[in-house]
């Protein structure tokens, strides 16, 4: 699991062997049967994730029982709820394999001594940092200003390899939709639109 996140992170940001040893030396290696959860809501999120196979998704879920899906995490992304890591706070969502899946974690002192001591992770971190809340602010103007076959068309643009893998009523929580208006906007695309 370990070598797979080391080819992802040689690709991403200038690290040295030692840099690597180092965070290999804290690195926790997991492997989720399908359905488990590495966070529950209501419980203290205590790590960082990267997924190396398989495919998390994080949802809250309401008095009601709905599940609203924030995101998901396909292999080479990552994965956690950065206020309760931050913050010791209970979570607000409850972190879950759909497939048997791979895992490597660090822990928020872990993590915090690696940024302080390799440069080049710090910078890293800080341009997913950067990237993720560009991403939030996307997600968040798609969900408010944008029409079903907005948010539907996107999503299969951006995600298709997520598409095909999950239920289509957890593609319509993310995207915030009824089951009934996805499985319309659907029938369209197939029809041609």
């Amino acid at each position: 699991m370990f070598n797979e996140f080391e080819s992802y992170i040689r690709a991403q940001a200038n690290l040295s062997d030692n840099d690597i040893e180092l965070m290999r030396s804290v690195a926790i290696e997991k492997t989720l049967r399908r359905k488990e959860c590495l966070v529950r809501q209501g419980d203290v999120c205590r790590y960082k994730i990267f997924v190396t196979k398989g495919l998390l998704r994080a949802y809250a879920t309401r008095d009601d029982g709905s599940e609203h899906i924030m995101h998901f995490s396909p292999e080479n992304s990552w994965s956690t709820d950065p206020e309760s890591l931050a913050n010791g706070t209970p979570s607000n969502y409850t972190i879950e394999a759909l497939e048997r899946s791979e895992v490597v974690l660090w822990t928020k002192n872990d993590l915090r001594y690696l940024t302080g001591t390799i440069t080049g992770l710090k910078a890293y971190f800080d341009k997913l940092i950067y990237a993720g809340g560009n991403s939030l602010r996307h997600r968040v103007l798609s969900v408010i200003g944008s029409t079903a076959e907005e948010k539907y068309d996107d999503f299969r643009k951006n995600h298709a390899d997520i598409l095909a893998r999950v239920p289509l009523h957890m593609v319509a929580s993310y995207l915030g939709v009824t089951r009934e208006t996805l499985s319309r906007i659907r029938r369209s695309y197939i029809a041609g639109k």
